[in-house]
């Protein structure tokens, strides 16, 4: 349906005219209202009759205030407050504002006035409908990672400020490996404190699509030895891991430091929330061109109950936890965010010993963009 009016053929069409530009309203992501002169309604697309619950044949030729029956949040009329044909012959239309349809689902509205001359008759009101529930994920998911620091943070912090004031007040009271016990304390609270802060940085500079990446020649099988070896160092028995390289490898140039925080994390969840063996499978990927590699393939799986089925769409959002056993939540999201800047990508499954499996893919070349 036409928002404006025709136009003779080989002639540009008219502002507002979207079929003459070959666009349906019922394209458009936001909901399109239209009113005519006399306020009836010549326009309602798609996404509007979704939002509104209607459908055309409930709202083309009816009177606006009735096809759109709109409150403000105190409950008054909104067209009978705004009078946009009635009302002041300059104005040109009304501000976006959340408003309220019939059983109080919340949008956000604005309309836009279009006159003949400056100051003459409404010609057309123009009003645009969006969806509010967009913004409240968005609002959520800030007040959520809000709350996550500040609860990571309270413990640590709590933590220096006691041992700190303790020493201060009574250091001459204890002996010398106590106040070492407390300052190794101090220390690791303070490096869990540092950890975070890192991790929000990472998922600013990830949202913002500015996480760079700083490539170099990456040998990916020495990458996951070290960690293992690390654990291996800390305590951890050296047949709980199973690390198999598949020879050769193609060339690959990534950043070694965001590599390395990516297989610190899938390695350290398999370790942690796992059970059994941790086995690391580093292969070359395959092209569909036989004879042909286009990258490297990490694949991380553990023996244990692995992740459930309805929670593996939820596992690179933000906040989630496998286990009540601490951590914020972030960092298999920003894995994602990492692996994705390479321009590869991540994928969780089960794996064949029941447990969960991780796999990335990076490109033995970046899209140039990335480089």
């Amino acid at each position: 349906m036409s928002v404006g009016t025709t136009s003779a053929p080989g002639a540009a069409p008219p502002a507002g005219d979207l079929t003459g530009l070959g666009i349906d309203p019922d394209d458009l992501p936001d909901g399109l209202v239209v009113a005519d002169e006399n306020g009836r309604v010549i326009c309602f697309n798609a996404a509007a009759r979704r939002i509104a619950a209607v459908t055309a044949e409930d709202v083309l030729g009816q009177r606006l205030d009735k096809a759109l029956p709109l409150e403000d949040l105190e409950g008054r009329r909104w067209w009978q407050l705004t009078d946009p044909y009635g009302g002041l012959a300059i104005r040109v239309g009304q501000p976006e504002r959340n408003l309220l349809l019939p059983g109080g689902r919340e949008v956000l509205v604005c309309a836009r006035y279009v006159r003949a001359e400056p100051t003459g008759p409404v010609r057309r009101v123009v009003v645009s409908i969006r969806d509010t529930e967009a913004r409240r994920r968005t609002e959520r998911s800030h007040a959520e990672l809000i709350a996550t620091v500040a609860h990571e943070l309270r413990s640590p912090l709590t933590s220096v400020k006691g041992f700190t004031a303790t020493l201060l007040a009574k250091w001459s009271r204890f002996t010398d490996d106590q106040k070492r016990l407390m300052l190794e304390t101090v220390d690791a609270d303070a490096d869990r404190v540092t950890r975070l802060i890192a991790e929000l940085l990472d998922i600013s500079r990830i949202d913002s699509g500015r996480l760079e990446v700083r490539r170099q020649p990456v040998d990916m099988g020495a990458a996951v030895g070290r960690h293992i070896q690390a654990y291996v160092a800390a305590g951890q028995p050296a047949d709980r891991f199973l690390l198999r390289i598949e020879q050769p490898l193609p060339a690959l140039w990534a950043d070694p430091d965001k590599i390395d925080q990516v297989l610190s994390n899938l390695i350290e969840n398999a370790v942690r929330h796992g059970e059994g063996t941790v086995t690391i499978d580093v292969t070359p990927a395959a092209s569909p061109r036989e004879g042909e590699d286009t990258g490297t393939s990490v694949t991380v799986s553990d023996e244990g109950a692995g992740i459930p089925e309805e929670s593996m769409n939820r596992v690179f959002t933000r906040f989630w936890r496998g286990s009540k056993r601490g951590g914020t939540g972030l960092g298999l999201y920003i894995v994602k965010g990492i692996v994705e800047a390479h321009g590869g990508a991540i994928t969780v499954g089960r794996a064949p010993g029941g447990g969960a499996e991780f796999r990335f893919t990076l490109p033995v070349s970046a899209p140039a963009y990335l480089s």
